[in-house]
């Protein structure tokens, strides 16, 4: 296998919480970013979107303060999606956002803002190209019926369309500056009617990211064995942290979206909310990974209010709760979580963090953390829990008694005013 070298991820597995952005021409329709392959959408029919681009309320610096209100450290940013359309000043197309309405270089703009705001930056950039004149048309392209898709073919090389899709790589990574983060999307392999490796020369695409940024993180969408940097688990949570093959611990993230779509949908109406939102950050850190929250503009260039009040839900808790999840991770496979709670663990401060997602009566046994705790207290307010041990002698009859090796915290009735209440334990 190559030395495909490996990019830095000691700030990812640090800071833990990310901002994605999808947004494209398929904001103007505003029923799915995959509107193209769903509705068999020809570039002709498509154009209308291109002639009348034109996101006037766009302020790319209140997407960063959101951002960064929401305890958010990095963003990727979505420079091309399968539809074509770049959003950066591309010397290699004509399909930009410098040539429509909006006349600007949007990737520009929000890597400024962003880096303002002290995030680092990420770029997704799509393998797919329903838009270029050489991507062969495959299952997943919206001629795949075309009576004449066949001859069609004929007329279309992949190797052009590889050379472009490097010659992209190269400008993204060049032209602005420092890039922590490349995201790619999406290999599908499969006899004749897919594309995978060999379709993107992979194996020559890393040589050339790394040529240039050699500590770049790079996802593991290239079908690439070996070359990835972590692994991107889309719309789940995994029960466990990632492991590969051979059962070790990798690097991992998960894309998730605050509703069923990825690009601005007007009428999508399977919204998370607030607490889900903030249980899916605590799952994944809980797991060892980090979460890659999106969210979608309107093709007027703002976030509405429904991708707002979710990371102003964020900003709300994380202003108090931070601590439990930038540094944090995996608990000790000693310590079990309590029913209906999630662990994270700093292992740097030797602090545990209890978030306790549906809050008890009166009570909380922690197992296995007799003799080992020395303090406990509320996150938000550091406002101190009383701890007791179990008794030489318990009592039976007390239902509350502290078990063997345990810990119990005593809480108050009413459950604080902080959506998900984190009680931190300082180990001994």
């Amino acid at each position: 296998m190559s030395d495909f070298g490996k990019g830095d991820t000691k700030w990812f597995t640090h800071d833990r919480f990310g901002m994605f952005i999808h947004w494209g021409l398929y904001s103007m329709p505003g029923r799915h970013e995959w509107i193209r392959n769903r509705e068999e959408i020809s570039n002709e029919d498509y154009e209308k979107y291109f002639e009348r681009f034109n996101p006037d309320l766009f302020d790319p610096k209140a997407w960063a303060r959101a951002a960064a209100d929401a305890g958010m450290k990095y963003v990727v940013f979505t420079t091309k999606h399968h539809e074509g359309f770049c959003m950066f000043d591309s010397k290699y197309t004509d399909y930009k956002s410098t040539n429509t309405p909006c006349g600007r270089d949007l990737l520009r703009e929000v890597v400024d803002a962003f880096r303002a705001e002290g995030l680092r930056i990420g770029l997704y950039h799509s393998l797919i190209d329903w838009h270029h004149p050489h991507f062969p048309i495959d299952i997943l392209h919206p001629l795949r019926n075309h009576p004449d898709r066949e001859k069609l073919n004929k007329t279309r090389d992949v190797a052009k369309y590889r050379q472009y899709l490097h010659n992209q790589t190269r400008e993204i990574l060049t032209n602005y500056g420092d890039i922590d983060i490349i995201w790619f999307d999406f290999s599908y392999p499969r006899a004749n009617d897919g594309k995978g490796h060999k379709d993107w020369g992979s194996e020559k695409l890393v040589k050339l990211i790394r040529s240039i940024r050699p500590s770049i993180m790079i996802n593991n969408r290239l079908d690439l064995p070996g070359a990835g940097d972590m692994v991107t688990p889309e719309q789940n949570t995994p029960d466990e942290p990632v492991r590969d093959e051979k059962g070790n611990p990798v690097v991992w993230e998960g894309c998730q979206t605050f509703s069923g779509s990825w690009g601005y949908h007007r009428d999508e109406l399977t919204w998370k909310s607030e607490k889900q939102c903030i249980d899916m950050l605590i799952n994944h850190v809980s797991r060892n990974g980090n979460l890659l929250m999106n969210v979608g503009p309107t093709s007027r260039g703002y976030i509405d209010d429904r991708a707002m009040s979710r990371l102003q839900a964020y900003a709300r808790w994380m202003k108090y709760n931070s601590r439990s999840i930038y540094g944090c991770g995996k608990a000790p496979g000693e310590f079990p979580e309590p029913r209906d709670s999630r662990y994270t663990y700093n292992p740097e401060t030797k602090r545990l963090y209890l978030h306790i997602m549906n809050w008890p009566f009166k009570h909380i046994h922690l197992h296995n953390l007799g003799g080992k705790a020395a303090y406990a207290q509320f996150l938000h307010d550091g406002s101190e829990v009383k701890m007791r041990e179990a008794e030489a002698d318990p009592q039976p009859s007390l239902d509350n008694a502290t078990p063997q090796k345990a810990v119990t915290l005593d809480l108050p009735v009413v459950k604080p005013d902080v959506e998900v209440p984190v009680v931190e334990l300082f180990l001994k």
